[in-house]
């Protein structure tokens, strides 16, 4: 064999060598690029999980607070009717104090006018009895 054919054939090899490793990390990047790509996809996955995670936590606690001030509400409302329902009671019983007082001030007028007659009657009572008193030291004192 002649260097020639000896140098062209080391190329040939060198060649095929060159393309088998070409074709070899051609396949390794393909590989890896797969790779890559299928976690791209689990890394959007994810992602998409975690998101929907977020969305149905944040959608809970949205209706726990709502709830929460629906009691709220409802405890307030129902603090307030009962605070109304008491001051109904209150009013009620100042109204009925009101007309127990003015019933106790006409029955004290009453009192005092029926105190007033029984002293103007007992002062006729004593003129009666001062003049009749009189008539009778009149008629002694006639007769003498």
């Amino acid at each position: 064999m002649s260097a020639e054919e000896a140098g062209s054939e080391t190329l040939s090899a060198q060649v095929a060598e060159a393309e088998r490793k070409l074709k070899e990390a051609a396949e390794v990047a393909t590989a890896a690029e797969r790779r890559a790509i299928a976690e791209i996809e689990a890394l959007e996955a994810d992602l998409e999980r975690e998101r929907a995670e977020a969305e149905r936590a944040r959608e809970q606690l949205r209706l726990a607070h709502e709830e929460e001030l629906q009691r709220e509400r409802a405890a307030k409302e129902k603090a307030i009717a009962a605070a109304e329902e008491r001051l109904g009671e209150i009013e009620s019983q100042a109204e009925a104090a009101e007309q127990r007082i003015e019933e106790a001030e006409r029955r004290a007028e009453q009192a005092e006018r029926s105190v007033a007659d029984e002293k103007a009657r007992a002062r006729e009572g004593a003129a009666a009895w001062l003049r009749e008193q009189l008539s009778s030291i009149r008629r002694e004192a006639e007769r003498r």
